[in-house]
């Protein structure tokens, strides 16, 4: 009987022992939500790197989601989120405080003009997609391409995307009244599908289903990125409110740790932000990095 009520005691002082081992643990590693909106061109490079990040740092979960730029910018100023996604420096969107927010760049983005396959188009000048997005070309004949109707299929106003593409893209130029679209996935879907389409997307988007021709003769790619020669492209901007917390910041430094930058980056489609040979502020003002 003795016996029994010392195993009994035993148990109770074991059971104890681990439930206080427990509550400790759980006080020095509770659960650390990171929540992260805006930019869809970005918003693939986050969900992986925060898939990596939680994997490898138990109790943390980072929850990325679009809505574009100007949602990102906007709940980030407002203090809903951690994180504000946006492909466009926060000075240059309207309503945004951007000296109450801290620029964390994590990767450049390359954006290019798409084209549903059926245009027939291989390149197109400069001039040439102003024209088009600005409706004074309205079938792909007048620019060397199929006799097919153009189909103008453009991303929401408070897109970086659409700032990025119109700025450097069209020179200024805004583009004309046409059906708009959030997502840079459902572009590309409409673009593929619909014959004499034409958009825009991050280079991250591209695939096979659609065209992209070459402008003024230079093609859509990392090194004419990386060189200035493309010269539609952004960088990948991640916001704080002010200063980040320890938490947040340990998440940054990992996304612009050589493991993020070297493997995730360039498999989706980015540019490593050490990887660029030219910086460019928002101003437009181009420095070389040599």
């Amino acid at each position: 009987m003795k016996r029994s009520w010392l195993i009994s005691a035993a148990i109770v002082v074991v059971v104890g022992g681990l439930l206080a081992l427990g509550y400790t643990t759980r006080e020095k590693n509770g659960s650390v939500n990171i929540t992260a909106v805006g930019s869809t061109a970005l918003q693939p490079l986050v969900e992986a790197a925060g898939e990596d990040y939680a994997a490898k740092n138990m109790g943390v979960f980072v929850n990325v989601q679009g809505g574009g730029t100007g949602t990102g910018l906007a709940q980030v100023q407002q203090g809903a989120v951690d994180l504000g996604n946006s492909d466009m420096f926060a000075e240059e969107k309207d309503g945004i405080k951007a000296n109450q927010l801290v620029d964390h760049k994590v990767a450049v983005v390359g954006i290019a003009p798409m084209l549903n396959k059926q245009a027939n188009i291989k390149n197109l000048t400069q001039d040439q997609l102003i024209a088009i997005f600005t409706k004074k070309v309205t079938n792909w004949k007048q620019v060397g391409g199929a006799d097919l109707p153009i189909v103008l299929v453009n991303r929401v106003s408070g897109s970086g995307t659409r700032a990025t593409f119109e700025k450097w893209g069209l020179k200024g130029a805004e583009s004309a009244d046409v059906q708009e679209q959030d997502s840079s996935g459902m572009v590309r879907s409409i673009v593929s599908t619909t014959p004499g389409a034409v958009s825009y997307a991050a280079f991250a988007y591209l695939d096979k289903t659609v065209s992209v021709p070459t402008l003024n003769g230079v093609k859509a790619d990392d090194d004419n990125v990386k060189d200035g020669k493309w010269p539609i492209w952004s960088y990948e901007h991640v916001y704080t409110k002010g200063k980040p917390t320890k938490d947040v910041q340990a998440f940054l430094d990992f996304i612009d740790s050589k493991h993020i930058q070297t493997t995730l980056v360039p498999q989706l489609g980015y540019i490593a932000i050490h990887d660029m040979e030219i910086s460019r502020d928002v101003n437009g003002k181009i420095t070389s990095e040599n």
